[in-house]
């Protein structure tokens, strides 16, 4: 797989007319993305919890037009910044349906208050399996893999796949929350992600690796929770 022009330590990837910006923000790790369909000028953010001044610039500064924020799932880490990014943005808010009412449950409201967000708007589209979202010509496979939440989803697209709090580099998401479960986390990783061509480069949740972003085949070969 050809990556260049690339630095691959996790900022960027342009793969045809895919380009992936890694974000690390600057609470627990957590890493946003923003996938920019580079033949239209359309862009996408992942997960944009925090730091959400600097992703609006980003976007601007570099001429993109932001179409989607799309959230790997429900949890306050990876949500409190909905808000902000929309109301600047009028993008449309995605979220898998089994995580859409957790959004706005009472505990993620106090987190996403403690974390300094707002209360998440709804989202425009519940998200089900299979489902692709366009940006531009670019398209993003929904893969539901639940275990970290009943929700949690990854995004697929020809070389990439950004993978939430299902799969980290060397580790796999938590599964002692509410809706969690170590048995269907690996089984989504087994059945969908292990799945996927080898050299796919997997883009995590959090920066809790020992590098910021891996491949499916190094996950399969070096995961020892796998």
């Amino acid at each position: 797989m050809n990556l260049e022009p690339s630095l691959y330590n996790g900022a960027l990837i342009q793969f045809e007319n895919i380009m992936i910006v890694q974000k690390r923000l600057s609470k627990m790790a957590v890493c946003c993305y923003l996938v920019v369909d580079s033949s239209s000028n359309s862009c996408a953010v992942v997960d944009p919890a925090f730091d959400t001044d600097q992703i609006i610039k980003e976007i601007n500064d570099n001429g993109w037009h932001l179409t989607h924020v799309i959230n790997t799932h429900c949890h306050a880490d990876h949500s409190a910044g909905n808000a902000a990014i929309i109301k600047k943005t009028q993008a449309k808010l995605l979220i898998h349906e089994n995580d859409s009412n957790q959004l706005h449950s009472i505990m993620n409201r106090i987190f996403i208050t403690i974390l300094g967000g707002k209360k998440s708007p709804s989202p425009d589209q519940k998200l089900k399996d299979g489902d692709i979202i366009t940006i531009g010509k670019t398209s993003l496979n929904v893969l539901h893999t639940p275990g970290h939440s009943p929700g949690s989803i990854c995004l697929y697209t020809k070389g990439h796949v950004i993978t939430g709090d299902t799969l980290f580099v060397g580790h796999i998401g938590r599964t002692d929350l509410r809706g969690g479960s170590y048995q269907t986390l690996i089984r989504s990783i087994h059945d969908k992600l292990y799945q996927l061509p080898p050299d796919t480069v997997v883009w995590p949740g959090h920066d809790y690796g020992i590098t910021p972003s891996s491949t499916i085949k190094n996950e399969i070969e070096n995961n020892p929770m796998t």
